[in-house]
């Protein structure tokens, strides 16, 4: 059955892919462009997929803007007087850049992109190089850009390289020097560039939402604690709320040090848990001073409790509208880990002939299925381990944090990500660095002599200047 569907899945990928190809062909041929056009898109297709292993969603994507940069080349050229130059190939470059972050697929679609713009105005080997470096430069620019003001500065990059490489094209100081060059060349090679940066701006939104992905400006919007699901998580599951952060700082730093997507990261891991929220006093976070809810209750029913969580969280982000690039955190940061706690409390209960399967005290999955996840199953698992030490020091704190990695790799649970050994070891060894700083031991205050001799064992705080104005302005004010 699982081949059937494979082989199912492959058809259909074909046939989308030849649609595609054949749309494109009648399209070139109707605006008599060259044919060559839909032929090299067909090889970047069979290129996708044996390098990458992509879908043919991956394929649509980038052939969509292929296709839209085709298009609006064709109007400019056909209907309107605007010289060529000023066509904005380079946002090409940075939308992939933006959407994507694969220095691969930005080179691919920077060549792409130039080259059919060159073969749509003759052939122009020259214009397609300009093309070519100018994306390139606009892509490179927009690495981890966070900000839109970086994307205008990307623009002003493209302009003043696109305008270098016209000079190196025609070094010829007669013709460099001229009016001509300066206003025909130059002028709207640097326009060009400010004019790709305003469309990506315009357009980035747009294509996030068809694509299915996320850049760095929709994760700082999430990120923002003013997100109506961060402000519900402190009223209704404060101390939830404070493990997320505590997670989300953790996941952050490891994912900063082995090169995965640190904002992704950190953004994942405010969400991972917001099905905690449903019943908040079952999560020992949560429990203050009125007991454990699941002292009162059968094993079975807390493994359902904490299983479901997981399945509200995710309908919780539904409902919001999460992306699924950060829904995917709140199951995968579980995998298919053991719910242990209610497990060995149920082995316990249980009577003579009554069998308790673990597979049933086991989270539904799936695993992490990549870096980012894979962080924040481990964050998440060592940030409450290292809760329960006590007296904690960093010798003591490495060897939970080693000891919880070991557990999840030898359970399988990093099976289906591709984090190295190294990796999880630089992981390790930073979640031990700021657990450390975290939970670092406090300098112990010497105690102040009375005038009797007795010790007062008044705290730094109750000493502060503040605390005695406090207090004298209480005696006037009783």
């Amino acid at each position: 059955m699982h081949k059937l569907i494979k082989e199912t899945i492959s058809v259909t990928n074909a046939v989308v892919v030849v649609a595609v190809i054949l749309l494109l062909s009648i399209f070139c041929r109707v605006v008599h462009f060259s044919l060559f056009i839909p032929l090299l898109l067909l090889f970047v297709g069979f290129h996708l997929y044996l390098f990458k292993k992509a879908r043919y969603q991956l394929f649509l994507n980038l052939g969509l803007l292929l296709a839209l940069t085709l298009f609006v080349t064709y109007a400019i050229t056909t209907y309107t007087d605007i010289p060529k130059l000023y066509i904005p190939v380079a946002s090409v470059g940075m939308l992939t850049m933006l959407l994507y972050n694969d220095l691969q697929l930005v080179f691919l679609m920077s060549f792409l992109s130039s080259t059919f713009v060159g073969l749509i105005l003759g052939g122009d080997l020259g214009l397609a190089l300009i093309f070519f470096l100018g994306n390139l430069t606009a892509a490179y620019s927009v690495r981890e850009a966070r900000t839109r003001g970086h994307v205008i500065s990307s623009g002003l990059y493209v302009g003043l390289i696109q305008s270098i490489c016209m000079i190196l094209l025609n070094p010829d100081a007669g013709f460099i020097f001229s009016q001509d060059f300066m206003l025909n060349y130059l002028r709207p090679l640097v326009v060009n560039g400010f004019v790709a940066a305003f469309v990506v701006m315009a357009t980035s939104k747009i294509f996030e939402s068809l694509f299915g992905v996320l850049t760095n400006f929709s994760l700082l919007e999430l990120s923002d604690f003013n997100h109506p699901l961060l402000k519900r998580m402190v009223l209704e599951a404060p101390g939830t709320y404070h493990h997320s952060l505590l997670v989300s700082n953790l996941a952050e730093t490891a994912a900063d040090e082995i090169g995965a997507n640190a904002l992704l990261t950190r953004v994942g891991a405010y969400y991972h848990d917001i099905g905690k929220m449903v019943k908040p006093e079952y999560f020992t976070e949560n429990q203050l001073a009125a007991g454990n809810k699941h002292d009162d209750i059968e094993p079975s029913m807390s493994r359902l409790v904490i299983l479901n969580h997981v399945k509200e969280g995710i309908d919780l982000g539904k409902k919001w509208k999460l992306n699924p690039m950060i829904l995917d955190f709140i199951p995968q940061h579980h995998g298919t880990g053991l719910i242990h706690y209610f497990y060995q409390k149920a082995l316990e209960e249980a009577k003579d002939d009554e069998s308790v399967k673990e597979e049933n005290f086991r989270y539904p999955g799936p695993k992490p299925q990549t870096r980012e996840t894979a962080i924040v199953m481990l964050a998440d698992s060592v940030e409450g381990a290292t809760r329960s030490i006590e007296e904690p020091n960093p010798a003591k704190i490495g060897d939970v944090v080693r000891r919880v990695g070991n557990n999840k790799f030898i359970d399988g649970q990093l099976d289906e990500c591709n984090l190295t050994l190294k990796e999880i070891e630089r992981i390790s060894v930073t979640f031990a660095r700021v657990l450390s700083a975290m939970y670092h031991t406090r300098i112990k205050y010497p105690e102040k002599k009375s005038e009797n001799g007795n010790s007062n064992h008044k705290s730094a705080e109750e000493n502060s200047p503040s605390s005695r104005r406090n207090t004298e302005n209480h005696k006037k004010n009783p």
